[in-house]
C-alpha cells in the first residue's frame, strides 16, 4: 500500500507498507524531505513495524521519535538526528494514507447546494441533517451556500443565551434567536449582510489533525478563494480569516461520532453595526473596539474589500471550489428537507434548546 503526505510549507513524505496480521510490516519510508545522518532513515522504518495497522496517528508517530531517540541513546546513529521539512507526525500520515485511514481532498467528490432563500432556522436544522447523512452514508460529502431574508441571530452550541444576546431588543427589532450545533461565536444575519456556507466532509479528511490544524486546512481555500476577489487573506487565531484591516470571517465546527465533520464559515459582508449592537451584547464590546459606535457605520470587509456585489462574491467562491475539487451540482432532497421542517419545530425553535446554556 502506498501513501503520500505533503507536509504544508515543508516536503513529500511517502510511505509504502505491508501489512501482516493486523500489524505494519516491510515499510519503506522515502520524500524530498532532508535529513541527517543517512542511517536515521532505516530507523524510521524499523520503528514503525509492528505497529497495529489501526493506530493513531499521535501513536505512529510518537513510534518514530522513540525509535530515533533509542537508535541515538544505543549510538546505532549519530547524534544529533536532523529531520528538515518533515517530522513523525508526517510520517505516520503518509502512514495512514497509504492505510485508507486518512484521504485528500482528490478522494472525494463533493456536493454543491446553493438552494434559495430559506429561514434561519431551517438552515440550522440542515447542518445537522446533512451532516449525520454523510455520518450514515445517505449522501456524500457537500458545500452549503446559504440564503434568506429574515433577520436571526445565531448563537454557538455553547454559548450562554443571555450573556450573549438582548432579547428584549431582538423582540422589537424582530430578529429570531437560534443556537447552532457547532460551536464558536454569534452570527448577526440580516438578507444579503453575510455570506455563510457549511462545508460537510469526512473525518478522514481532517485525520490526524488537531482542531486548530483542521480549521487552517479546511479554510485553505476561503483564502485562495478571496486572493481571487483581491483580497489578501489569511487564518488567524483558533478559527478566524482575516486580512491586514481586520476579521473576515469566522468558523465553527462539529464532529459527529458517525466520523462526520461540519465545518461553517460567516463572512461579514455588509452588516448594521448599530442593529448588532443592540441585539448582540458581547457584539457591543468588540464593536466598539473597532472605533464603530455611530448608528451610520457598518461593519464591511468583505464588500469594501472586494468591491463586489455579495451574488458575485459568492459566486467566486463557489467557482474556486468548484475549480479546486471535485464536484457536481445538486439538489436538496424532499426528506431532507422533512426531516429539516422536523428539526425546526422539535429542536431548534424549541426555548428548551435555544436557552439550553440560559
Amino acid at each position: 500500500m502506498h501513501g503520500e503526505y505533503k507536509v504544508p510549507g515543508g516536503k513529500l513524505v511517502v510511505v509504502d507498507v505491508e501489512t501482516d496480521d493486523g500489524r505494519l510490516a516491510d515499510v519503506v519510508v522515502s520524500g524530498d524531505f532532508f535529513l541527517e545522518p543517512d542511517e536515521a532513515l532505516d530507523v524510521i522504518a524499523r520503528s514503525l513495524v509492528g505497529q497495529a495497522a489501526d493506530a493513531s496517528v499521535t501513536v505512529l508517530a510518537r513510534a518514530v521519535t522513540d525509535g530515533l531517540d533509542a537508535a541515538t541513546a544505543a549510538g546505532q546513529v549519530a547524534a544529533p538526528v536532523t529531520m528538515v521539512g518533515f517530522d513523525g507526525r508526517s510520517v505516520a500520515m503518509a502512514v495512514h494514507r497509504a492505510l485508507g485511514l486518512s484521504t485528500t481532498w482528490d478522494d472525494h467528490e463533493f456536493e454543491v447546494l446553493h438552494p434559495g432563500p430559506l429561514t434561519p432556522a431551517t438552515h440550522v436544522a440542515l447542518d445537522q441533517v446533512l451532516t449525520e447523512a454523510l455520518g450514515s452514508g445517505l449522501r456524500g460529502p457537500t458545500l452549503r451556500f446559504w440564503e434568506w431574508t429574515e433577520p436571526a441571530t445565531v448563537i454557538g452550541s455553547f454559548q450562554s443565551l443571555r450573556n450573549e444576546v438582548d432579547l428584549e431588543a431582538a423582540q422589537r427589532l424582530g430578529v429570531t434567536v437560534l443556537r447552532r450545533i457547532s460551536g464558536g461565536g454569534a452570527m448577526f444575519m440580516e438578507g444579503g449582510n453575510c455570506v455563510t456556507f457549511s462545508l460537510v466532509v469526512p473525518a478522514s479528511l481532517v485525520d490526524g489533525m488537531s482542531f486548530e490544524d483542521s480549521y487552517a486546512f479546511l479554510n485553505a481555500w476561503v483564502v485562495e478563494a478571496l486572493a481571487d476577489v483581491g483580497v489578501k487573506a489569511f487564518t488567524t487565531g483558533i478559527n478566524d480569516i482575516a486580512s491586514p484591516l481586520g476579521k473576515l470571517a469566522g468558523a465553527a465546527q462539529k464532529r459527529l461520532a458517525s466520523g462526520a465533520v461540519l465545518h461553517h464559515v460567516t463572512m461579514a459582508y455588509d452588516i448594521d453595526a448599530d442593529k448588532m449592537m443592540q441585539v448582540l451584547r458581547i457584539g457591543r464590546e468588540k464593536v466598539s473596539d473597532k472605533g464603530i459606535r455611530s448608528a451610520n457605520k457598518r461593519v464591511d470587509p468583505v464588500r469594501s474589500q472586494t468591491h463586489l456585489p455579495r451574488a458575485e462574491v459568492v459566486a467566486r467562491l463557489k467557482a474556486h471550489f468548484e475549480g479546486r475539487y471535485r464536484t457536481r451540482p445538486s439538489e436538496l432532497r424532499a426528506d431532507e428537507l422533512d426531516r429539516a421542517a422536523e428539526l425546526v419545530v422539535t429542536k431548534f425553535t424549541d426555548p428548551s434548546w435555544t436557552a439550553r446554556v440560559p
